[in-house]
């Protein structure tokens, strides 16, 4: 019995309360309309076309055709487009071929296909990520390779081995899964 009268009056409190507020509230006046400021569903709901946004920096300037980046070891076996790359030395190409991937904010022509060429035969090929001198510093926290050079690295976790050339201002780099 306690319990029963408790609970009425805490729903009675709470019904009292309720109906105060909501008559309060009725009887504020509500501001005028400004002229003019008729808006459809869409924009009454907060949802607005976003203004379009100024590009932050002129597209980087990729280097055109085929250019051959240089010799390069690589210490362990790895899978280049997939397919099993053996170690040994290769002869590393960047072909004219730009990747097929699309992507919002990507510059096409920076991501092209290499090739690794041994014995005058092309025995592998991966996509490489070309980042101009300027730029290399926003995408790359490690040491780069002096110029005209090349660096092979595992990388953390040993999942990867970073191929990375730094060739006439740009970079070129590799990403290849052991």
């Amino acid at each position: 019995m306690k319990r029963l009268v408790l609970v009425g009056a805490i729903v009675g409190a709470l019904g009292a309360s309720a109906y105060a507020h909501g008559a309060g509230s009725q009887d504020a006046p509500k501001p005028a309309r400004k002229a003019g400021a008729a808006k459809t569903a869409d924009q009454a709901a907060g949802h607005t076309a976003p203004k379009p946004q100024p590009p932050t920096e002129p597209a980087p300037a990729a280097p055109e055709g085929q250019i051959q980046l240089g010799s390069v070891s690589i210490p362990k076996g790895v899978k280049a487009d997939g397919k099993p790359l053996p170690p040994g030395t290769y002869q590393v190409r960047v072909t004219a071929d730009t990747a097929s991937q699309e992507a919002k904010g990507q510059t096409k022509a920076l991501e092209r296909w290499a090739e690794f060429v041994k014995g005058g035969k092309v025995v592998g090929r991966e996509v490489v990520t070309i980042v101009p001198q300027a730029e290399i510093s926003k995408v790359q926290k490690d040491a780069p390779p002096k110029p005209n050079s090349a660096k092979v690295e595992t990388l953390k976790g040993g999942d990867y081995v970073r191929v990375w050339f730094n060739k006439g201002g740009n970079h070129y780099l590799m990403h290849l899964p052991v």
